[in-house]
């Protein structure tokens, strides 16, 4: 049985999907139409199937669930997540994985402006965040730990991997990209780099897990070269704040 959103405001739909997890470990929503705050704070060993467009804060503070969107997202889905899973047969809005600590997310298409805004880590705590096509200006800033793939498939011409301020005050983790990129895009604090042994293993099994949530040919992502974008100080902004 499905829980029907529809034009349902978004604390009744949120009190459906509860009642039904308290019953089972799987909720089917249908007709979402933005309702906010769907699979907050999601435990361990529940899932939940969003058909449509979810609001902002979808899996804000997701504990170890997992939400699959059929449909497109609205602002700050996975904000601060806990851990989990996220997989959106479509595009994303702004602030995608927002300060988020552990856990994958998974985007079919593009991802707006400030995906990955400051992605931290801690320990085995390590955050993903996947983007198939391109992604907005402002990708990874403040970045303090995690990985971001960005595959730039299906661009069209013209089109750039990334906007512009592409990890700006970026002081940890790792950014992977496919193919060209537009280096102009580049914050002043970050160095492009080859990949080591242990970054081919560590994508590749990502990339496998990408083509496997949505069908895309591992063979032809694999095709192009990849390069690393990673900080080239732990501190991009100590001259602001202290004398020379």
């Amino acid at each position: 049985m499905s829980i029907e959103a529809g034009l349902e405001r978004y604390e009744k739909v949120n009190d459906m999907i509860k009642a039904e997890l308290r019953k089972k470990s799987k909720a089917v929503v249908k007709n979402v139409n933005g309702q906010r705050y769907i699979g907050c704070a999601l435990e361990k060993g529940k899932v939940i199937e969003v058909h449509g467009t979810p609001g902002n804060d979808m899996a804000c503070y997701m504990d170890g669930g997992k939400v699959e969107v059929f449909g497109n997202c609205q602002d700050a889905v996975g904000n601060t997540m806990n851990g989990g899973e996220i997989i959106v047969h479509g595009h994303s809005g702004d602030a995608m994985g927002y300060g988020m600590r552990d856990g994958q997310i998974f985007i079919k298409d593009n991802v707006a402006c400030r995906g990955g805004i400051h992605m931290k880590e801690f320990e085995n705590m390590k955050p993903v965040l996947v983007i198939g096509q391109n992604a907005g200006s402002f990708l990874g800033e403040y970045m303090a730990g995690g990985i971001i793939v960005l595959l730039g498939l299906g661009l069209k011409k013209g089109e750039k991997l990334f906007g512009t301020h592409c990890a700006s005050g970026m002081h940890g983790g790792k950014i992977f990209v496919r193919g060209s990129f537009p280096k102009e895009n580049l914050s002043q604090n970050i160095k492009v780099a080859n990949l080591t042994d242990s970054d081919k293993k560590e994508l590749d099994g990502l990339v496998k897990k990408y083509c496997k949530c949505f069908g895309a040919d591992y063979g032809e992502i694999m095709a192009k070269p990849f390069k690393k974008l990673v900080p080239a100080t732990s501190r991009p902004y100590a001259n602001l704040y202290t004398a020379n």
